[in-house]
């Protein structure tokens, strides 16, 4: 046992150097490359997170003046559709008013027109009436002429 205790009395004091070799190694990767990799990381991934953290309130904020865009949108063309509609409105009235002068004035002709036309039926009835006497007078005398007969007998 004894000279297993010297071999390996003799292997861990050969590798003494082994681990001052490697905890050396350790704190230098430590000190050189794991802290300044990691701080680099940090700031990378806080970069990240501010970059994300910026695009999401520029998503926000691009939203924001969608829906106000689309809300003025909806609002022009509710003002739009409200002033056509009144502009309809107004056409329309307007056309019923000209329509009715132009039924009043045809309204007036036609009683002016319909006026005339009784007057001069009535001035040929007085013409006729004035007229009739003497119409009354030559049918009896062709009824009654000698003429007549005288017709009568060539038949």
């Amino acid at each position: 046992m004894n000279t297993m205790l010297q071999q390996l009395s003799g292997l861990v004091l050969g590798s003494v150097p082994t681990m001052i070799l490697f905890l050396v190694t350790l704190a230098a990767y430590r000190l050189l490359v794991h802290s300044p990799l990691t701080k680099v990381l940090r700031e990378r991934y806080a970069r990240t997170q501010g970059a994300i953290e910026k695009a999401m309130q520029a998503i926000a904020a691009a939203e924001a003046k969608t829906s106000e865009y689309e809300r003025r949108l909806r609002t022009a063309r509710a003002h739009v559709l409200h002033r056509r509609q009144e502009r309809l409105h107004a056409v329309h009235l307007e056309s019923e008013q000209i329509l009715a002068e132009v039924r009043a004035a045809a309204q007036q002709r036609a009683a002016l027109a319909q006026i005339a036309i009784e007057q001069s039926m009535a001035a040929a009835r007085l013409q006729l009436d004035a007229s009739i006497d003497e119409l009354a007078a030559e049918v009896v005398r062709a009824l009654v002429s000698p003429r007549r007969v005288s017709r009568q007998e060539h038949l």
